[in-house]
């Protein structure tokens, strides 16, 4: 079985992977450019970030809000065996094509493993242990066996589990249930909306009003919070929610996100 405490990052134990192997633009998100591959010039030589404690004030908000789920030490420790990629071109040129992979991988891992700890789901149940124990599978393969998954084609697979664990939860929900999947919501005027249960999969809420908006068991999976306030809103059971978009979110005290995640530091101003 999966445990989900190996799906959270641990830095200190991975080789600076994202701050390597994937690539950014010179954005709102990003200070500078850089491809895939090349470090990072923040990056130290002890693998840690340079500017870690001030990357939102030095324009890198994209990096405050990436999560890998634990690929990073994944692929440091276990696919590589503590090899790193400053070794030479025979690690690096590998190791920078399985990280992206297994991130994927192991998101999907993330959300199998919640799926299995909800209790209206249970119908889905051993469907879902059949492909967490599947997917765990392809992580544990060889370099090359990894960088060859076919991630798209086991997304679809997991999707389909996914969405089945949702409507099963969301079933159980009182009342209507608005349908927003993949809606364009940017900027949308939703404060205190009554949104529990809703489909809000995949769905572009980008600066969204949700002050005190009720989102309990709403579905989030995909869903883009870059910005969307949150202030007072209520989060609790909300399907598929990372801590990455809570991360990219605004929010306040008075916030309330499921057990699992952890209001970020800034959230601290009272509610609007």
């Amino acid at each position: 079985m999966v445990e989900k405490s190996a799906l959270k990052a641990d830095c200190g134990a991975c080789f600076g992977l994202c701050c390597v192997a994937l690539p950014f633009a010179e954005s709102a998100d990003f200070a500078f450019d850089k491809e895939a591959g090349r470090p990072c010039r923040n990056l130290l030589a002890d693998f840690r970030c340079g500017v870690h404690t001030e990357l939102r004030q030095r324009g890198f908000q994209g990096c405050t809000v990436f999560d890998c789920f634990g690929a990073g030490q994944k692929v440091s420790q276990e696919t590589f065996g503590g090899r790193d990629w400053r070794q030479g071109p025979e690690v690096s040129g590998p190791m920078f094509r399985v990280f992206p992979v297994m991130r994927q991988l192991h998101e999907l891992l993330w959300y199998l493993a919640e799926a299995l700890e909800m209790p209206a789901a249970a119908p889905v149940h051993p469907e879902i242990r059949t492909a967490l124990d599947a997917t765990d599978a392809l992580t544990r393969g060889a370099p090359a066996e990894v960088a060859a998954v076919d991630v798209a084609a086991v997304r679809e697979e997991v999707n389909v589990l996914l969405l089945r664990a949702s409507e099963e939860v969301r079933a159980k929900v009182p009342g209507r249930k608005r349908n927003h999947r993949g809606a364009d919501l940017i900027g949308a005027r939703l404060k205190g909306a009554d949104l529990r249960g809703a489909n809000l999969r995949g769905a572009y809420l980008i600066a969204a009003d949700l002050r005190r908006a009720d989102l309990r068991d709403a579905d989030l999976i995909g869903a883009d919070l870059r910005d969307a306030d949150l202030s007072g809103a209520d989060l609790t059971g909300a399907l598929f929610l990372t801590q990455a978009q809570a991360d990219a979110a605004r929010g306040d005290a008075a916030t309330r996100l499921p057990d699992a995640l952890t209001a970020p530091a800034r959230w601290t101003s009272a509610p609007v």
